[in-house]
């Protein structure tokens, strides 16, 4: 295993990238009250979470979501399903850090629970391309928080998980990575408290 060099191993969805139900559904409807239906009949739904899981696929989550909605608002929602990851944006002070650490010769992976399409959204990510491997839930229908899809990525890349720090905007899927080995930082929009966990790992790890 690659012991020596330090990894960071990032989430997507409001780590990389925003993700906010509601604001894509504004994106797609006339008034806060319709925004508020589309998203509860999506992204809020559990069918959502089956799609990341990769046991469903998108059709079923489309018809699911018709079933919660009047039908004035299935076009709203067919325009949603298709184009949301185009409204999806990349959160510019991670992207400097990511930037930053591909320079000082870090391993960079990404690791998010989402579904088959993930790539339209990692379109708009600029750092994606820097990042050394990845691990997508709807693949490998292995979810975070579960430590099975952390291992897995150590495998697939030959990765020591001690040298391995985890970003995750969700704290259950950071515990997760500590289970597995990893340690994890818990993001909460704070770049700077990101670089310091950062240079903490990479002294811990001997690459500072």
């Amino acid at each position: 295993m690659d012991q020596k060099r330090c990894n960071i191993v990032f989430d997507m969805g409001n780590v990389l990238m925003t993700f906010n139900g509601m604001d894509f559904a504004r994106a797609f409807t006339e008034n806060e009250a319709d925004a508020a239906l589309l998203n509860d009949a999506l992204f809020a739904r559990d069918s959502w979470a089956l799609l990341d899981a990769g046991v469903i696929e998108h059709d079923t989550v489309r018809r699911i979501a018709e079933d919660h909605l009047p039908a004035r608002l299935h076009p709203a929602l067919h325009a949603c399903l298709e184009h949301w990851p185009e409204l999806s944006r990349p959160l510019d002070e991670v992207c400097a850090i990511v930037r930053d650490l591909h320079e000082r010769g870090f391993g960079l992976y990404l690791l998010s629970n989402a579904s088959t399409r993930i790539d339209l959204q990692l379109a708009g990510c600029p750092v994606y391309p820097l990042m050394d491997g990845r691990v997508v839930s709807g693949f490998e229908r292995i979810m975070k928080p579960d430590p099975a899809i952390y291992r897995l990525l150590c495998e697939r890349y030959d990765l020591e998980p001690s040298a391995c720090l985890f970003v995750d905007d969700n704290q259950d899927n950071c515990r997760g990575a500590e289970v597995a080995g990893m340690r994890a930082f818990h993001f909460a929009r704070d770049a700077a408290a990101l670089k310091c966990a950062i240079d903490a790992h990479a002294k811990a790890c001997g690459c500072a």
